[in-house]
């Protein structure tokens, strides 16, 4: 049995658990705090974000100016925002078999590993999971759309710009794994690859190994994975109640946040 780490955010997990011959990847959350580098889409026109003055490098560089606003000492990158993805290189995506989601704020990342890495298998989840999913995914996909910027920065993420990158930006996680927004129709072309269960549904894959969705009491639809063979059984413990009249308890479930047990 293995376990790799895709994200490094501690709250919005993203695993991959290779059991009995099955490849499972265990959520795929969306770490969005790379949109703190990037101007704000302001719904209504603002003078003020319009006016701001561009960033001027030492050593007189347009071309990355012409990316950057200052804004009280700050530099902020003047396009799109972009979103720091799951690890992608840590192994083959394609070769995941299943993923589970235990709940709506860990499906965020779903459109970029179905629709992007040659993934083929199925998703699996609760209903109330994938409707709230499916609302959360259009409402950031329009909201982003809705608000066009004139110009793209993308110079700003070569390798040769990087030394020449502000301090704010030179120290957040590898830029250039950051990726703009899917669109609507990867939204739902990965959705359409989703299976719903209902709590403690038992589900064979593979005649290897079974799993099993029990009640968390997290939100509406979250769950907690059961994956087990005949003589080996794995927990995955995503986020929980702390209220014994809400989560469905089996075999010493601790109420912690993405544990695997």
């Amino acid at each position: 049995m293995k376990l790799y780490c895709l994200s490094g955010h501690p709250t919005l997990p993203c695993n991959v658990l290779k059991f009995k011959s099955t490849t499972i990847m265990l959520d795929c959350g969306l770490d969005m705090t790379s949109v703190l580098n990037f101007i704000p889409l302001p719904l209504v026109h603002s003078s003020r974000l319009s006016t701001l003055p561009s960033w001027i490098m030492k050593d007189g560089n347009s071309i990355l100016e012409k990316g950057f606003k200052d804004c009280a000492g700050r530099v902020f990158i003047d396009s799109l925002p972009e979103f720091c993805l799951p690890e992608k290189e840590l192994l083959d995506l394609s070769t995941i078999d299943v993923i589970l989601i235990s709940n709506y704020h860990c499906m965020m990342a779903l459109p970029y590993i179905t629709e992007h890495t040659g993934f083929t298998g199925t998703v699996y989840t609760t209903e109330p999971t994938l409707q709230i999913a499916r609302l959360l995914m259009e409402e950031l996909v329009h909201f982003i759309e809705r608000v066009p910027k004139d110009q793209s920065a993308v110079y700003w993420k070569s390798k040769e710009m990087w030394r020449l990158l502000p301090s704010s930006l030179k120290d957040a996680v590898d830029v250039t794994t950051w990726k703009p927004c899917y669109n609507i129709q990867d939204v739902n072309a990965a959705l359409s690859k989703v299976q719903l269960v209902g709590y403690s549904q038992k589900i064979e894959l593979f005649g290897a190994v079974q799993i099993t969705p029990l009640s968390s009491g997290y939100s509406l639809g979250s769950c907690n994975w059961i994956i087990q063979s005949h003589y080996e059984k794995v927990s995955c413990v995503s986020g929980s109640s702390l209220l014994t009249t809400h989560p469905q308890l089996k075999d010493g479930f601790f109420h912690l946040h993405g544990a695997l047990l």
